[in-house]
């Protein structure tokens, strides 16, 4: 497959993208660059390689979200710019009526 100047205009139009006619013809080199190397993957032999999303094994590294209690209530309440009894005051963000 081979992609001449109209066909990258075409595209770039679809993609809104504004291409002066020297930047069609140089993306129309570099794709039909990209699309000869992907003609040459094709022609490797995958009969026994297994479909895969990840050359290795990834888990999840994060740690379990487990709920605490937090023992130093206060000291927390004691760093807190404003606050109302056990509650910290924070300024009103959303103007109503």
């Amino acid at each position: 497959m081979s992609l001449d100047r109209a066909e990258v205009h075409k595209v770039a139009n679809l993609a809104r993208l504004a291409l002066t006619p020297d930047e069609e013809e140089q993306f129309a080199g570099q794709l039909n660059g990209i699309l000869e190397y992907i003609e040459q993957l094709n022609e490797l032999d995958v009969s026994n390689v297994e479909p895969t999303t990840r050359a290795i094994d990834v888990s999840n590294v994060t740690r379990v979200d487990e709920m605490k209690v937090y023992d130093n209530r206060e000291g927390l309440m004691n760093s807190a710019p404003d606050r109302d009894e056990n509650f910290f005051k924070v300024p009103k963000i959303i103007a109503g009526d």
